[in-house]
């Protein structure tokens, strides 16, 4: 998912350069610094001042204002990391609603490798880091983030404007400082799905956001009150360390764009060793569309081979030297070499043998919490449209699964190459996709061998299949009726949207959940029945004063009911996904 956050976006045509990624604490400094009256004025300054003309000229980038204005963003290294950063000429400068705009039409930017001043304060935050329970300081940056993200579900998307997201960006800009990057991550993913949602931008889905407000509420809400290994978890770390890993010998597997709403961009390549373990070697930085699909033709970043990613798909590498993260990610250290090699088919040694894991397995792997790739052989039986597009349908070991884009940016051809498939029905492919939970199967889709040639083999996100690739005398296949699910639980999902859509109040209406908690309960599902109902419960209660008066709604409270709904959801689905694949013991 990623928000465009201006109207200058770097285009085919011409591409004009966009906003620099703006940090969390620079924005939440210059929103904290306006005046009550400019605050409320803050929307309209963002929606206004991302219509005006962009010019990049080395690190800075300039914003007409007007005819005789001009604000200034000064970004090193392609971010604003301070407040002084960011200049405009007009007369009520530096206190001008123009900065605050500015940081807050602007992409995210990730704070984790700011260096910081080793302090007494970093000091005690080490402590804490070291100790079995969470520290005063941890406990009041998970409080602060709580809060924060609390505030957003009261409002809504329609009413979290820059004010409420400044509010968020400083919470996770304390928890980074504090020590807890996960808390501080979750929160910025918050901000940007808001953004995205409310510039209308076509990638935003509402079940992203959903999910990564239920991460930061949950992880904040559990750090006070955690202890040792779990703890740990939960704090999370800024940077992932690279342990030594000798001498590798690696064979291609696909590459994929990488487009992030916080600004970022560019490609991933996937390989694998003879043991059938995985490897990334990856080329992200600030950027949009442009940059993504551009990167897949610059040279990797590891040792001195002049690979491009596109290249490294289909080849291998030796690489000795090697340093990997708990994740697979190959680093790029001055230490390591790494040399051209000859790769392999996905239907030959070594890489036969992803393929050759029982579906069952990966699926059971990638809901333990391991990588989240699926490698399948599936016979395609056509199209099927959904509310978010289109998706193929295909028999997978005789599991009905739906494929579908795994990124809805138009500049990426996803959709386009999906459409093309849809007419090869009947045709049987070796694909590589990611899981999505759900209670169907299904997944994304993102590598493919060729319709016609199965020794080739198709990056979806990067390459552009046309009609003279698929089969000759092929006709789209007949879709079958989609299979509706009966499972009551999207009474429950489809709440949990509403709320993070419309806020609290479209829960508040009487009579908005007539009948669904009791309807959960008939099916056998009183979990989901008694939770539904206290979250309307919670969002209905309003004291009043002596006088009649409405008091201010507990937004505490109500993030708390529609967080413990999110967790029963979530597990739900987990185990219905699990179901749905044949999976009978999922990995603790």
């Amino acid at each position: 998912m990623t928000p465009d956050l201006n109207t200058d976006h770097p285009t085919p045509d011409g591409p004009a350069p966009g906003l620099p990624p703006v940090a969390p604490s620079v924005t939440a400094e210059l929103v904290e610094a306006l005046s009550p009256r400019l605050r409320k004025r803050l929307d309209a300054g963002v929606a206004k001042l991302a219509a005006r003309p962009v010019v990049r000229d080395g690190d800075t980038v300039r914003i007409a204002v007007d005819d005789d204005t001009d604000l200034e963003l000064h970004a090193p290294g392609g971010t604003v990391t301070s407040a002084d950063a960011v200049r405009c000429g007009c007369l009520l400068a530096p206190d001008c609603l123009h900065r605050a705009a500015a940081a807050s039409a602007a992409p995210v930017a990730d704070e984790a490798s700011e260096p910081t001043e080793p302090t007494h304060e970093a000091q005690k935050v080490q402590e804490e880091k070291e100790a079995e329970t969470a520290g005063p300081e941890e406990r009041a940056a998970a409080r602060a983030v709580f809060a924060a993200a609390a505030a957003v579900l009261e409002a809504g998307t329609d009413g979290a404007g820059a004010v409420l997201q400044a509010e968020l960006l400083r919470a996770a800009h304390t928890a980074r400082l504090a020590g807890l990057p996960r808390a501080s991550a979750s929160a910025v993913s918050v901000v940007t799905g808001i953004r995205a949602a409310r510039s209308a931008d076509p990638s935003y889905r509402l079940a992203d956001l959903a999910e990564a407000l239920g991460g930061a509420l949950g992880v904040a809400h559990r750090i006070p009150h955690a202890t040792g290994p779990g703890l740990a978890e939960l704090r999370g770390t800024a940077r992932q360390p690279y342990r030594p890993d000798g001498s590798l010998r690696l064979y291609g597997l696909f590459s994929e764009p990488v487009l992030t709403a916080t600004g970022y961009a560019g490609a991933v390549t996937w390989t694998a060793d003879a043991e059938g373990r995985l490897y990334t070697v990856s080329d992200v930085a600030p950027g949009g569309p442009g940059r993504a699909t551009g990167a897949a033709d610059r040279a990797v970043r590891i040792g001195d081979t002049s690979l491009t990613h596109r290249e490294l798909a289909r080849a291998g590498l030796a690489v000795s030297g090697a340093t990997v993260s708990p994740t697979g990610r190959l680093g790029a250290g001055a230490g390591v070499r790494a040399v051209r090699a000859s790769g392999a088919a996905w239907r030959a040694e070594p890489l036969e043998r992803l393929w050759a894991v029982p579906v069952a397995d990966q699926v059971a792997r990638a809901l333990g919490g391991g990588h989240d790739l699926l490698f399948l052989d599936v016979t395609l039986r056509g199209a099927v449209r959904e509310a978010t597009g289109d998706c193929l349908l295909a028999d997978c070991a005789g599991v009905p699964l739906r494929l579908a884009t795994a990124h809805d940016a138009p500049a990426l051809p996803y959709r386009d190459n999906l459409r093309l498939l849809a007419a090869a029905g009947g045709s049987g492919l070796r694909v590589v996709a990611r899981l999505a939970p759900g209670p169907m199967p299904r997944a994304l889709l993102l590598a493919a061998e060729h319709p016609s040639d199965p020794a080739a083999r198709v990056d979806l996100g990067l390459d552009r299949l046309q009609h003279a690739d698929l089969p000759a005398g092929r006709t789209p296949a007949a879709a079958p009726a989609p299979a509706v699910d009966e499972a009551p639980l999207h009474l429950l999902r489809r709440r949990l949207h509403q709320a993070v859509s419309g806020g609290r109040r479209v829960l508040a209406f009487p009579g908005g959940a007539a009948g669904d908690g009791a309807r959960l309960r008939r099916v056998g599902l009183g979990t989901a029945g008694d939770l539904l109902d206290g979250l309307h419960a919670a969002a209905a209660d309003r004291a009043r004063d002596v006088f009649g008066r409405l008091l201010p709604s507990d937004a505490g409270r109500f993030a708390g009911a529609w967080l413990a709904s999110a967790v029963y959801m979530s597990e739900a689905e987990r185990a219905l996904c699990a179901q749905a694949w044949g999976v009978t013991t999922i990995p603790a």
